[in-house]
């Protein structure tokens, strides 16, 4: 039996012939293809299968040093997280997620299991959230949407490291992998809160074609290119480690397979940036490796971030450079062992 929160309208309305209007809040991974696809897969399950008249929201969500949910977040009469990370507060109805370090506490790890809550979903061994989602709605509320299709093959390579090689990855001839750079490159959340309503219903071709997002994506694909000659430039390497550092080279962040594109020997990555929010580390390995005997997740865990087995981060306070840049060190003195 599918149990769905019921409603208080106590003292909702000024006048009792007034039409209310349901909110539905979305917090999503922001500037993240996976995050965006669950966010709009979600919507869409959840119009058909529940709330099809009620104004959608969305709060794009970062991984930031202090890991912390405001309440003020969970402003909706429905509440849902999707492709990130648990939250305890008592207004989240809904929530899948399907990383390994999803749960900031012990107790909240613990509250999920003991509570059995059958609106909150949570399974690592999926590749991306959006397949999660979609696996979720068809088998449990019999939802299915087959024009999403594509989206949520596209969320699995992506989000799954699926390419077929690097070039694939780096050299952005599919929509899918434009749209990527857009989302993960723009500033703000407001062009990825445009990009979720598209993908309800719209192709990526379609989304892509729109003229604010090719518009978006021309300086942005100027900017990636510069990042390769950057990163071709202050990459060491070694014992099948790449490491490099960008701070202080205004870039906030870059497409996570350029080291592979450059020396496809490598089995790791591991690298220093600085955004307007974080201090971060990132750590990656190669789709295309032979073999990777480390858990990447659990060695972010223990700087206080996670992620994936194969790809993690660790968020540090803005400025704390020294910090990152010994953690990093460290990370790459392990992993070359």
């Amino acid at each position: 039996m599918i149990f769905v929160a019921r409603l208080q309208h106590t003292n909702r309305f000024s006048d009792p012939f007034e039409t209310y209007l349901m909110k539905v809040r979305v917090l999503y991974h922001d500037h993240c293809f996976d995050g965006a696809a669950s966010a709009a897969f979600f919507s869409r399950f959840l119009k058909a299968a529940r709330h099809p008249d009620a104004e959608y929201s969305y709060t794009g969500m970062a991984h930031t040093a202090d890991q912390l949910f405001a309440d003020s977040m969970f402003d909706g009469d429905v509440n849902a997280i999707v492709d990130f990370k648990f939250s305890p507060n008592p207004k989240l109805t809904w929530w899948f997620d399907h990383h390994q370090s999803a749960f900031l506490r012990t107790e909240d790890s613990e509250l999920f299991h003991s509570a059995h809550n059958p609106l909150h979903f949570f399974d690592p061994g999926y590749r991306s959230c959006t397949k999660f989602i979609r696996d979720i709605a068809r088998e449990k509320f019999g939802y299915e949407a087959p024009d999403l299709d594509e989206l949520v093959k596209w969320a699995d390579i992506i989000d799954g490291a699926q390419y077929a090689t690097p070039t694939d990855a780096v050299e952005l001839k599919a929509s899918a992998t434009k749209l990527v750079l857009v989302i993960e490159a723009v500033k703000g959340s407001e062009l990825v809160q445009r990009i979720i309503q598209c993908m309800q219903t719209m192709t990526l071709d379609e989304i892509a074609a729109q003229p604010e997002i090719a518009a978006a994506f021309d300086p942005l694909y100027q900017r990636h290119l510069r990042s390769i000659d950057l990163i071709q430039a202050k990459a060491v390497t070694g014992q099948g480690v790449i490491f490099f550092d960008l701070i202080g080279q205004d870039i906030e962040g870059y497409n996570k397979f350029v080291p592979y594109y450059l020396f496809p020997e490598a089995t790791y990555t591991v690298s220093v940036s600085e955004s307007t929010f974080r201090t971060k580390v990132s750590v990656g390995s190669s789709p295309w490796a032979k073999e990777v005997n480390h858990n990447l997740a659990s060695i972010c865990e223990r700087y206080g971030g996670g992620g994936h087995p194969r790809v993690g981060a660790i968020s540090f306070p803005v400025g704390a450079i020294e910090q990152a840049r010994n953690a990093a060190a460290e990370i790459v003195s392990e992993l070359s062992n």
